[in-house]
């Protein structure tokens, strides 16, 4: 959020510097994040003068072109001016040599002293454009006035100089979402920090307010009053729409916003000074001079103020005329009923609606504005009538309108304060000091906050409506340690502790074991939101049931917690992809969400009826590694990405001998892969993604993907501590064995059956050829498989090699029906 310092000292006298106020506003609790200094005109016309043009001759040498000589108070330059409407006797805005001025997008240029077609020229007669104050570029401009020449421009031109400073507002302080609200927080922090200082908030005076008339004839009716508590409007006839005043523009230029016309910027005036929403209706428009606040039906088409169409849902507020909808209550105008350059007369609105209403609607059309993030957090129902009557002098003042109506206010059922038993033993037990009781009730008075009764124990306190966040004693606490100051509180001279065994495994610990093994490889983690769409789980490998939906989602791509980490994988590939980068090797640590269909109790810290499990995904997609002169460009396969995974479990010392190998087949993510398995549970499962899936996420090369159950691996890890020997003193030898088998037997199968046999000498079987053709027969494939032998205690002979070599032969015959070539 922005606020205007000059803006703010209309509420509160302070002579601090900026950099003070901006200390004063952190310690209390809001952040200032950054403080600009600005101008109403961009550069703050520094070195623009006034001066007079005393000669204007043709150039000798350009039909376009004039040399003049102009006095600028301090000296008489000459300039070339290419202005066809420049002449002798005019007072004009001159840039003097040195000055920089900037265009409308924003790049400056210094005005240095040149040669043009032959001729001097020192400074510049400048046009609107060029000097910021507006878009006309037909001429200079020639000022009709009698400024001294040499007079600045600055002055004359009044530029006034402000520092934006702009707050991390966070959610739960919407109260200081406006120029008031900051300006009764620094009041609060200045009355602490010098008691001796008499301030208040001076809020703008609206005492003179009344109707001109009561000829208006609007009819307010409130169908829906658990969504609008409180409706207020009035009508004001006869305005004129044109350009609002310089101070009003600057104003609202400080904090980011655009000037759009003399009504339009009121009302945003009024709501950054008070943070009260108002709208503007074009009265005239009004069907049957009715303001109907209701639910439409589900289904009804409506225009936004941006050309939108939107359906509504059916609990969508609506302000609506006797037969349609004029306006997204609390969120955004219709495109029908709003304020236009021909409208005259002008209903005004000011309500209060229900924040959770606002917000739904708000996340499900998809549409943000400043008054949607105000509803929803929660306005200040008592400000509805001060924001409207401040807007209706302003209008009046600046639009020249007529208050037509007296101030109508359906307000059925006022929202009553918050009061809470405020004890002081729960302010020394939670900051850890003992605040004098004089200056926490001086600080409570400071935030409004109303001392109902009073004790030795504590106070009764009545809060303002407005302060949604304060609603029991802790939040009071928190008011007065705010303003008190946290760096207040000494820090105690002992620190306190106790030891506390830390759980085993460390998953942590393995965690990052493994991030830094995955990333040493090449590979970069990413993290995807836990929060996904439902349109992902539409398929028959999901179960409808078991997702975990989000009851206010942030939007319709946000309502779901994740059960798989696939989704997210795919669409950073695709991110990356559609930037040019498809050499990708990515992984990722994160839990999947489930909804059980029973509510047993999940143990500590588990909510029941839900479960969550950790996983971690691998993506591979592109070359292997980058374009060389030295190697040729190799693409990745499934057997690169079943390499990484293998080698990642034997660094944490999962061997895959007991696990179950599944072949898969267009097995939902994956048109084919491998899944290991313990005991019927999920290891990890690998394979090439599905074409369906590489078709919905617009992927033009094959991506593999494994998903591996990060919890499982936690609790095998922790099963089998790794052990470090000494290296072995003897040589290991190998032996190669052509196999002649079926098509269907698998290289596991020859790995485990060796080890079967002989687990004390064979270290290692590995496959290094696999070969077929319609020669050894359709059904079969030889496969080249090499064993390393090696004794812990001594070098092997010839004998006791050929002796298990022999042995793994007969055993491969026997079960597998293998050949030996």
């Amino acid at each position: 959020m922005k606020v205007s310092l000059n803006w703010l000292k209309e509420y509160v006298s302070v002579d601090e510097t900026p950099g003070k106020i901006s200390q004063w506003l952190t310690d209390c609790g809001l952040e200032v994040e950054g403080l600009e200094k600005t101008e109403s005109v961009r550069g703050g016309l520094k070195g623009v003068v006034i001066g007079e043009v005393l000669t204007c001759e043709k150039h000798p040498d350009a039909d376009k072109l004039s040399l003049t000589t102009v006095d600028i108070g301090s000296e008489t330059v000459p300039i070339v001016c290419g202005a066809p409407n420049v002449a002798k006797g005019q007072k004009v805005v001159v840039a003097t040599e040195g000055a920089t001025l900037y265009s409308p997008d924003g790049d400056g240029f210094k005005i240095k002293k040149v040669k043009i077609r032959g001729q001097h020229s020192t400074g510049m007669i400048c046009a609107e454009d060029e000097l910021g104050l507006g878009d006309n570029h037909d001429g200079i401009m020639v000022l009709d006035t009698s400024a001294k020449n040499g007079t600045p421009a600055a002055d004359f031109f009044k530029v006034e100089e402000d520092y934006c400073i702009e707050i991390g507002l966070t959610p739960n302080r919407i109260d200081a979402a406006s120029h008031l609200g900051v300006a009764r927080d620094l009041v609060a922090v200045i009355k602490h920090l010098q008691p001796q200082k008499s301030i208040e908030v001076q809020k703008p005076d609206i005492s003179n307010f009344k109707a001109d008339s009561k000829e208006a004839v609007i009819r307010i009716i409130v169908e829906d009053a658990e969504a609008c508590p409180r409706y207020s409007g009035l009508c004001i006839s006869d305005v004129s729409i044109t350009e609002s005043p310089s101070w009003l523009k600057n104003r609202l230029k400080t904090i980011g916003l655009k000037p759009v016309n003399n009504l339009v910027d009121i009302t945003n005036f009024v709501l950054h000074e008070t943070g009260q929403p108002l709208h503007a209706f074009d009265a005239d428009k009004i069907t049957g001079h009715k303001v109907v606040i209701k639910k439409p039906v589900k289904g009804t088409r409506f225009v936004t103020l941006d050309e939108e169409e939107v359906e509504l849902t059916g609990n969508d507020l609506m302000i609506c005329n006797e037969e349609t909808p004029m306006c997204i209550a609390g969120v955004l105008g219709g495109i029908d009923s709003g304020v236009t350059d021909e409208t005259r007369n002008v209903f005004l609105e000011s309500a209060y609606f229900d924040a959770t209403t606002i917000r739904k609607t708000s996340k499900h059309h998809a549409i943000n504005t400043d008054a949607s993030f105000r509803f929803e957090r929660g306005a200040d129902p008592e400000m509805t009538i001060y924001a409207l009557k401040r807007a209706a002098l302003l209008i009046k003042e600046i639009a020249g309108g007529r208050i037509t109506s007296e101030v109508m206010d359906a307000y059925p059922q006022p929202v009553k304060p918050n009061q809470i038993d405020f004890k002081y033993e729960s302010a020394d037990r939670l900051i850890g000091k003992v605040i004098e009781r004089s200056v926490i009730k001086r600080i409570l008075e400071s935030l409004e906050i109303k001392v109902l009764k009073e004790s030795d124990e504590g106070l009764l306190l009545v809060v303002p409506p407005y302060r949604v966040d304060v609603t029991r004693q802790a939040d009071i606490v928190e008011e007065i340690l705010r303003i008190y100051g946290y760096n207040q509180v000494e820090l105690p001279d002992r620190l306190h502790s106790s030891i506390v065994e830390s759980p085993k495994p460390d998953k942590e610990r393995i965690q990052n074991l493994a991030s830094d093994l995955l990333s040493a490889r090449g590979f970069a983690e990413t993290m995807n939101n836990s929060l996904t769409k439902a349109s992902y789980f539409d398929r028959k490998m999901f179960d409808a049931g078991s997702l975990v939906h989000i009851l206010n989602p942030l939007s319709q791509d946000l309502n779901v917690m994740r059960q798989t980490l696939f989704f997210g994988g795919l669409e950073t590939i695709a991110w990356n992809q559609n930037r040019k980068i498809h050499d990708l090797k990515i992984y990722e640590f994160g839990n999947v969400y489930f909804k059980e269909a029973t509510k047993e109790e999940g143990g500590k810290d588990k909510l029941p009826g839900y479960r969550e499990q950790q996983m971690l995904a691998v993506f591979m997609t592109g070359n292997l590694r980058p374009e060389s002169w030295y190697a040729p460009l190799q693409g990745t396969t499934l057997f690169d990405l079943k390499s990484e995974i293998v080698h990642l479990l034997k660094r944490l010392n999962i061997q895959l001998a007991d696990c179950q190998v599944k072949e898969l087949s267009d097995d939902g993510f994956l048109s084919a892969g491998l899944r290991y398995s313990l005991d019927n549970t999920m290891l990890f499962e690998l394979g090439e993604v599905h074409p369906d899936f590489m078709k919905e996420f617009d992927l033009k090369q094959e991506v593999f993907f494994a998903s591996v159950n990060w919890e499982l691996v936690i609790q095998l890890t922790n099963q089998k501590p790794i052990a470090y020997i000494e290296i072995v003193r003897f040589p290991e030898v190998r032996r190669d064995l052509a196999l002649l088998v079926e098509k269907n037997v698998r290289f596991s199968q020859i790995e485990s059956l060796a080890f079967d046999v002989e687990r004390k000498l064979l270290k290692s079987v590995r496959l290094f050829d696999v070969y077929q053709d319609r020669k050894i027969g359709d059904d079969k494939k030889s496969y080249a498989v090499s064993f390393m032998l090696q004794s812990n205690k001594k070098t092997l002979t010839d004998k006791e090699i050929d002796k298990v070599m022999d042995k793994i032969s007969r055993t491969l015959q026997k079960e597998l029906k293998a050949v030996i070539r």
